[in-house]
């Protein structure tokens, strides 16, 4: 037994202490080669190694971890090499991390015998979430039913340090941690610094007394430098998370002994060095080796040893081969099933149906196929069912543990889907308007969109983000926004915007076989088909084993070549197909319409053959146009259909103000309409 009168055995001490030997030897062999490994910016666990140690060692293969920058020690705990991690402090090839992509102690691991590791990135405190997006995907697979084993339970463990705990979006994961009773272990390390600015600067309270105010959590404040008094504190937590299924954080007080960063000495600021030192976790475990039995000697050796190690692979990592320049464009995008249309799009129905229904549907559809499908967002529980009941009756229908509430937190909302992924879920989710997707934009950025590439392939996020957009019936400057051209600048994403409810069917269930991150764009205004002009939304609802790949436009009127007649080719997606459709009734001869349906992957094979043929080209938005992905894709078209066009490649959208009015005249002035697109058409065709 491992565990007897609150000491450690012989075993666990001699691991533990070859451990910490070894990330004390990287850390000084980086400083002696300094100007060769600071390259890269890399930091390092100098101080911190006791606490990452005590928890790395009582991981299981079937755990999470969700670490950070400095935690190089609690990597080498878990069993990775010295080797491995100075592959990705050199940016080498064979990082067994990103590929060379990332930095240094920045690990997304999928060893079967080790700890699973999502994407990290450096944005600090940016894991809470995702990391507590992976417990709560374990509290469901739980109660669901569709957990793998229930012998030997699963925990999360997120490593944050003490700074961090300042950001919103910690808070946002521990409020959820503690509403929803999630097992997961918050580490927050505190050596009492941010950068150059200390606590006393930038903390009202440590950790420990912030999560008391989450009642729920479980808070514990340790000596994170005492590896004995580390290592029984993290056995018990993990055995009570193991069983009772509920959130702890333990907060551990560290010195810092190294740099900040390579990048950021700590001798350029730092007053406190000689106090740090004096509580250097390696001399404290060195104590507890000789009080165990062991014989300096002994130490002296496992010390050694470690330190011949690191130099050893510091010598073989040094002649590692670089990655080539055709390494960077791999594992942008994991690849995808659904690359062509299948299943019936138009079958003979007694009614047509609305476009939000043929979404309801689908996720219906899906949800009782795929047990591992839920669906979470503000509103769209039971009492509700969603703002436009685009989930009318889930929650009746699938139990609320599969159809739920959060709190008003879009950056949880979005980023805890990296989680949910990880564990092997499909998370759809919604934020309810375009214009409060600006609090997640954070996560899909960093988290979610990086994942695939930043893990060299290993871990992308497979999640549906359904967000309504557009301006209709005065819904005002907070509820009718257009923010397309925001998210087609984040690459790592998948963007939808259809413009009718097949199209909107179709690419749902593409999206959810789809392994990547994927965004649909719903036109608030088409759902029901409410606004004059978009009857054409409404369609015969497509058969469930339809589906519409990813980036294959829809020629949705298409011409002959003219040679003696000006045409025009109208490029446009949303509502922008409904207002060319009916601008163009008394010139169909004239006017061919392509409806993108996806923003990306963009299908410029279609749109390049349509403009070259018409000789004319009009792009249709909602959107204000200045810096618009409209005036983006008018600018490819004109590049690579120059020689072919009779006028310049023309935009129209939204007049370019800060805000939709809520006033209905000022909104319409705004706004595009059918009559605005005509009178574009007809300048086009008489240029």
């Amino acid at each position: 037994m491992e565990l007897l009168q609150n000491t450690l055995s012989k075993i666990i001490l001699e691991k533990a202490f070859s451990t910490m030997a070894t990330a004390k030897a990287m850390a000084e062999l980086y400083e002696e080669n300094f100007k060769v490994v600071s390259k890269y910016v890399h930091a390092t666990s100098r101080g911190h190694e006791a606490i990452q140690i005590a928890v790395a060692m009582q991981l299981l293969p079937q755990d999470y971890a969700f670490p950070y920058y400095r935690d190089d020690a609690m990597l080498l705990g878990i069993g990775m090499q010295p080797y491995d991690l100075m592959l990705q402090l050199m940016a080498k090839k064979d990082d067994p991390f990103s590929g060379g992509r990332t930095y240094y102690c920045h690990p997304s691991l999928r060893d079967a015998d080790k700890p699973k590791i999502p994407h990290q990135s450096s944005a600090t405190g940016m894991q809470a979430i995702p990391a507590t997006g992976a417990a709560m995907g374990f509290w469901y697979k739980e109660n669901v039913g569709i957990q793998d084993d229930l012998s030997d339970l699963p925990v999360v463990v997120c490593s944050l340090g003490d700074a961090s705990v300042t950001e919103g979006e910690v808070a946002e994961a521990f409020q959820m941690a503690a509403l929803k009773q999630l097992p997961i272990l918050y580490l927050v390390q505190d050596n009492g610094w941010d950068i150059s600015a200390n606590a006393k600067e930038t903390r009202a309270q440590n950790a420990f007394e912030y999560a008391k105010g989450f009642h729920g959590i479980e808070a514990i404040s340790i000596d994170g430098a005492d590896f004995t008094e580390s290592y029984l504190t993290i056995q018990k937590v993990l055995k009570t998370i193991r069983t009772e299924r509920r959130p702890f954080l333990v907060h551990a007080k560290v010195p810092l002994l190294n740099h900040h960063t390579s990048g950021v000495r700590m001798e350029w600021y730092r007053d406190d060095l000689d106090e740090a030192r004096s509580r250097d976790p390696y001399p404290v475990l060195k104590q507890q080796l000789l009080d165990a039995g062991f014989t300096s000697a002994e130490i002296e050796k496992i010390n050694g040893a470690a330190v011949s190690k690191v130099q050893e692979d510091y010598d073989k990592a040094i002649q590692a081969e670089d990655p080539k320049p055709e390494d960077l464009f791999t594992h942008d995008f994991a690849p995808t099933p659904i690359t062509e249309e299948k299943g019936e799009r138009n079958p003979e129905r007694e009614d047509k149906v609305v476009m939000v229904d043929c979404a309801l549907f689908a996720v219906e559809e899906l949800m009782k196929k795929h047990p591992e499908a839920l669906l979470y967002g503000q509103d769209v529980g039971g009492r509700l069912g969603g703002v436009f009941r685009e989930a009318a009756t889930l929650a009746q229908k699938f139990g609320d543990d599969r159809v739920f509430n959060t709190p008003i937190q879009e950056a949880f909302i979005v980023g805890s889907t990296v989680g949910m992924s990880a564990v092997g879920l499909k998370p759809i989710v919604e934020v309810q308007f375009a214009d409060y997707i600006w609090p997640g934009l954070n996560q899909l950025f960093t988290e979610v969109s990086r994942s695939c590439y930043l893990s060299n392939g290993k871990w992308p996020v497979s999640m549906i983000l359904r967000v309504p957009i557009g301006a209709y019936g005065s819904g005002g400057p907070y509820h009718s926004s257009s923010v397309e051209s925001i998210l087609t600048n984040i690459r790592g994403i998948k963007i939808a915007y259809p413009s009718n409810g097949a199209d909107l069917k179709g690419l749902l269930k593409a999206a959810y076989y789809d392994p990547n991150p994927v965004v649909f764009l719903e036109h608030k205004g088409l759902y029901w088909s409410k606004v004059k002009g978009t009857e054409a939304a409404r369609v015969n609802e497509p058969s469930e084993d339809y589906v519409l790949p990813f980036g294959k436009a829809n020629v949705v009127q298409e011409i002959w070549e003219q040679e003696n007649e000006e045409t025009i080719s109208v490029i446009t997606y949303g509502m922008g197909v409904h207002w060319a459709l009916n601008a163009s009734a008394d010139m169909q001869s004239k006017v061919e319409i392509i409806d993108l349906r996806t923003l990306f992957p963009l299908d410029e094979e279609t749109i390049l053959r349509s403009v070259r043929k018409n000789k004319k080209c009009l792009v249709v938005t909602e959107e204000p146009t200045n810096n618009s992905f409209a005036r983006s894709l008018a600018g490819m078209i004109q590049e690579k259909c120059f020689k072919y066009l009779d006028a310049p490649v023309m935009v129209i959208g939204s007049e370019n103000m800060p805000a939709i009015p809520l006033n209905a005249t000022l909104e319409q002035t705004m706004i595009p309409s059918m009559g605005k697109v005509k009178m574009k058409m007809e300048e086009l065709l008489n240029y």
